[in-house]
């Protein structure tokens, strides 16, 4: 009977075991090990994060400000998304030399690329510093005040605190800043491009395919590391060497089965998962449709031209995948917050919120948060509204308007800041801005131009914007700025930049493209930006003290994790499918049998290229292949988002078994609301990725490198 109730009780804790969540590396012994435990992992929270000892986190760096990668040899080997080194590709890229198209391979070191500016960072070690952070912050009464003295003690911190000469010291906020920690970081500047399949291959699918499932996207590129003779940080050098990580994950090809722990780890960009019902009822209702149509908008132009010319696709293919990622990112946001009924959950959470801040008194303390969320939230909505279509229509989707902002805020500069600084500005502006002009295209920006100041002239609050774009004619519009802006070539940009401040000045002003920019930003500085300030202002420090409040009086078994901040996190689950919809179901795994199902002879996204072909025909799939068939993707119920791309997906005894990049369209909800129903993350197999790299690429010096392991023999 003992023994039936050990087994009954096993059942329940592993049943219960819980999936979801961002957590912080140094912090998972405790609670979050057992539930890992009880989920199958093999390994300790030790192993996966120690100051004194190589564990995983020192395998793990972020790669260029916005993506994850790994470390996968001892000789400085990196791993990351196609998407994540796609800038890069690009960058090297030609119309004679195009390794967009054909992918690009370094059978020797040699013959690895360099990247200007490119970095990769690396935590050292993690320290809670909130208790110095908010030191003679409590003593204060307005906001403002104590943001700023915060941020002063987190200048003086991180130039104080101890840390090695060639690294540096960051603090971030966690628990909307009711918790500050201090991570030591070192990063490397000499990061050099070793290889990469064909966008065929990297980006099959393309856009069609992003953020859904089944996908078959063989989503990785290669760089490595080099560092001075030390092994530490330093510019680009001939003398530099491969850096030798302190830790670089074995890949295992022993294979995967569904209902398998899986853990990520990585540098997740932000999510909110902590917003009040009112807010996420705004962001479904208002804020995402009005992004999407801008973007939807831009998109179907830069399409347009880049299925007729080769020369544009490759100057816009970095540009269009970045608005289209986020375009159809809060599509299936809205569709998933409303499948999930998440503005419901949200108010019964709020409801019993509510009941447990009577319980405990705090009536004073916390009792009037809600009804100030409801009444900010309700003023702050068009101000929201304004700020949304300024940021997708001026500064992101419309080139002419965003690099006319650019002189714009030159011309603040002069009148807050003076001479020195406005000469400052304007070399460096003029030397930078050659590489926007590359991938700039005058056709494509003005037909851009004329879809989206449309929208923003019907479509924006109108209360708020300036008279330029009172009752506009988009088409006239478009045409006297075009025909008569010196913003649409980089000569004549630079000629407005030539001479004095004075001349300066007064030719931007000349300038009919300067002027409607100069208008719109005027308006928005001057009837957008002191209110919207105001009101946020007032909710950052209502989801501080909401927070605060949600730690204070949940009980110690809840599991509450601090939102992404782009910080090093821990997120876990296990290998599954779902049901998005009625009658749907999805399996975990695809295969090559996908690809070729999916197959179009010269098409944009969904072209195979004829070697792939080959090796499907023959099932030519070495080590790597299982029963005849060809691994590609996987998902589980790992919480990940932005700045995910390219983590690490471990097995539970910590070797790499896949490359993550991307989620489930209804899942990407998962910045709001996490539901372990459908919210699934992506993950390319690390079989497609050696297969790739082996029989498609005869890249065997890469293959060298690695350290394998092998499925275990059967007896």
């Amino acid at each position: 009977m003992r023994f039936i109730k050990l087994l009954l009780l096993l059942f329940v804790i592993q049943t219960q075991a819980q999936q979801g969540g961002m957590w912080i590396p140094s912090l998972l012994k405790g609670m979050n090990e057992t539930e890992m435990k009880n989920l199958g992992m093999k390994v300790s929270a030790e192993e996966i994060y120690s100051v004194n000892h190589s564990s995983m986190k020192d395998a793990v760096p972020q790669f260029d400000g916005g993506c994850t990668a790994e470390m996968i040899s001892d000789k400085g080997l990196l791993l990351t998304n196609h998407h994540c080194g796609f800038d890069a590709i690009q960058n090297h890229s030609t119309v004679e030399h195009d390794y967009l198209r054909d992918g690009f391979w370094a059978y020797k070191m040699e013959d690895e690329l360099t990247n200007p500016n490119m970095v990769v960072m690396f935590v050292v070690r993690i320290e809670d510093v909130t208790t110095k952070v908010l030191e003679g912050v409590a003593t204060l009464t307005s906001e403002a005040d104590k943001q700023k003295k915060i941020q002063e003690n987190i200048t003086s911190l991180s130039n104080s605190l101890p840390k090695e000469s060639w690294q540096e010291n960051k603090i971030r906020t966690f628990y909307d800043g009711n918790q500050y920690l201090l991570f030591v970081t070192e990063t490397f500047k000499d990061i050099r491009f070793v290889g990469a399949p064909p966008s065929s291959i990297g980006k099959f699918g393309s856009d069609t395919d992003n953020w859904v499932w089944p996908r078959h996207t063989g989503d990785f590129s290669l760089f490595r590391i080099y560092a001075d003779k030390n092994n530490r940080p330093a510019a680009y050098s001939a003398e530099n060497v491969p850096y030798k990580p302190k830790h670089f994950f074995p890949i295992s090809i022993a294979g995967l089965k569904e209902n398998d722990f899986t853990m990520v780890l990585g540098y997740p960009g932000r999510t909110t998962e902590y917003l009040p019902s009112v807010a996420v009822e705004q962001i479904v209702t208002t804020l995402n449709p009005a992004k999407i149509e801008v973007r939807d908008a831009a998109l179907k132009v830069q399409d347009r031209f880049m299925r007729k010319d080769q020369a544009i696709k490759i100057q816009y293919a970095s540009k269009y995948a970045s608005v289209a990622n986020y375009w159809k990112k809060w599509m299936g946001e809205t569709k998933g917050l409303k499948k999930a009924n998440a503005v419901a959950a949200k108010q019964k959470f709020e409801k019993d919120f509510q009941e447990k801040v009577v319980k405990a008194g705090k009536q004073a303390e916390y009792g009037n948060l809600l009804s100030d969320f409801e009444k900010n939230y309700t003023g702050i909505k068009d101000y929201a509204l304004a700020r949304d279509y300024f940021t997708e229509v001026a500064l992101r989707n419309t080139e002419i308007l965003s690099v006319g902002y650019k002189l714009y805020q030159l011309e603040q500069i002069l009148n807050t800041k003076g001479e020195q600084s406005f000469t400052d500005r304007k070399n460096t502006l003029s030397k930078g801005i050659d590489d926007f002009y590359k991938d700039y295209n005058v056709d494509v920006d003005r037909n851009v131009f004329e879809q989206l100041i449309n929208l923003y002239a019907t479509k924006s609050p109108k209360q708020f914007l300036p008279e330029t774009l009172n009752n506009i004619d988009a088409s006239k519009l478009t045409a006297d700025i075009f025909s008569n802006s010196k913003l649409t070539s980089l000569e004549n940009f630079k000629s407005l930049l030539e001479g004095d401040s004075k001349t300066v000045i007064e030719k931007l002003n000349a300038d009919k493209g300067y002027q409607l920019i100069k208008s719109m930003a005027d308006a928005y500085a001057k009837n957008v930006t002191p209110k919207y300030d105001e009101l946020n202002l007032k909710n950052i420090a209502l989801q501080r003290t909401y927070m605060k409040a949600i730690l204070e009086l949940s009980p110690k078994s809840a599991r509450i994790f601090p939102d992404a901040n782009s910080t090093l996190r821990v997120t876990y689950g296990k290998v599954k499918g779902y049901k998005p919809n009625d009658a749907v179901y999805y399996e975990p795994f695809t295969t090559l049998d996908g690809v070729m199902e999916k197959y179009v002879p010269g098409d944009y996204e969904f072209d195979v290229p004829k070697k792939l072909i080959d090796l499907y025909n023959t099932k030519d799939y070495g080590k790597y292949g299982v029963n005849g068939k060809m691994p590609v993707c996987f998902i589980a119920t790992n919480h990940t988002t932005g700045g995910n791309s390219g983590s690490p997906a471990l097995d539970a005894k910590g070797n790499l078994i896949g490359l993550n990049f991307d989620r489930v369209w209804e899942g990407t909800m998962s910045d709001v609301y996490y539901s372990p129903d459908i919210c699934r993350n992506i993950m390319v197999d690390a079989r497609y990725v050696l297969f790739i790299i082996d029989k498609f690429a005869g890249a065997q010096n890469i293959i060298n490198e690695l350290k394998i392991i092998q499925p275990a023999k059967k007896k």
